[in-house]
C-alpha cells in the first residue's frame, strides 16, 4: 500500500469540507437575493445550479440523472481510491486526493439539491467562462498534478 496514502485521504477531506464551507457562505450568506457580485475586473460571484456534468454537459430536468451521476461518481471514486491506494509517488497521491475531495463535494450537492451549487465566474472582454466552483478547481489542479507527474516518469523511463 502506498505509505503517503493517509496524506490523499486527508486532503480529500479538507477540499471536500473547504467545498462546501464556500457553497454554504455564497448560498446563504452572499446569494440572497441571487445577483451578480463583481470582486475584480475579472471576476464575480454569481449563483448557477449545474444539474449536468462538467462545463454543463448533459444539463437536463430529468429527475433520474441526478441518481444516474451519483452513481458514476461513487463507482469513479472508488476506482480513484483503489488507484490512490498503489499510487507511488506523492504527486499522484495529491492529485489524486484532490480530485476526489472535489468530487465528494459535488456529490453533496448533487444529494442535497439535486445540483450542484457554481458560483465563481471569470470573464475577460465580455467572454464569461462556466461558473465553477471549488471542488472543480481541485478536480482540475488534481488532473494536472496527475499529468504531469505521468510526464515525469515517462522522462525517466527515456
Amino acid at each position: 500500500m502506498n505509505p503517503r496514502f493517509h496524506i490523499g485521504v486527508y486532503l480529500a477531506i479538507v477540499v471536500a469540507i473547504l467545498d462546501q464551507g464556500t457553497k454554504w457562505w455564497v448560498l446563504n450568506a452572499i446569494m440572497i437575493p441571487p445577483r451578480v457580485v463583481p470582486v475584480t475586473p475579472f471576476l464575480n460571484l454569481v449563483l448557477s445550479w449545474n444539474k449536468g456534468i462538467t462545463f454543463g454537459l448533459f444539463n437536463r430536468d430529468h429527475p433520474w440523472m441526478v441518481y444516474v451521476f451519483i452513481g458514476a461518481a461513487v463507482v469513479i471514486l472508488a476506482v480513484l481510491l483503489h488507484w490512490m491506494m498503489r499510487a507511488t509517488t506523492l504527486m499522484a497521491t495529491l492529485g489524486l486526493g484532490l480530485i476526489m475531495g472535489g468530487a465528494i463535494g459535488n456529490v453533496v450537492d448533487r444529494n442535497r439539491f439535486g445540483a450542484v451549487a457554481d458560483f465563481i465566474d471569470f470573464h475577460v472582454a465580455g467572454y464569461h467562462w462556466y461558473a465553477f466552483n471549488l471542488a472543480d478547481s481541485a478536480i482540475v489542479c488534481g488532473v494536472i498534478l496527475l499529468l504531469l507527474e505521468h510526464l515525469a516518469t515517462a522522462r525517466k523511463k527515456v
